[in-house]
């Protein structure tokens, strides 16, 4: 895992734009974005994010249904857990430390 995500809810179109403004400028441009889609409101198949065009993917297995994946292309692939919205500030603690561990 490369890190953690604490949305206020399931709703993508809202919420991802949020999570893009606040990634590292060395993660360049994201521009396919994978999520679970049994958990997620759904959407679009794109959505424009600070004026760039984000395809968004919907995996419907329950393999990863705590994560989402976002691509940069020529730059790399980032996991992050997603840390339920409706989970307390006590029991989020301990999830957001472990994906920000690199020997984790």
């Amino acid at each position: 895992m490369d890190g953690a995500w604490w949305p206020r809810s399931y709703d993508l179109l809202t919420e991802l734009p949020r999570l893009l403004a606040g990634l590292p400028r060395t993660w360049g441009h994201i521009t396919s974005v994978t999520v679970n889609g049994t958990t997620w409101s759904a959407g679009p198949g794109r959505m424009l994010v600070a004026g760039q065009v984000v395809r968004l993917c919907r995996n419907l297995t329950a393999s990863a249904p705590d994560t989402i994946v976002l691509l940069t292309p020529g730059q790399g692939r980032w996991d992050l857990v997603v840390v339920p919205p409706h989970t307390t500030e006590e029991a989020a603690e301990p999830l957001m430390a472990a994906a920000a561990d690199p020997h984790g």
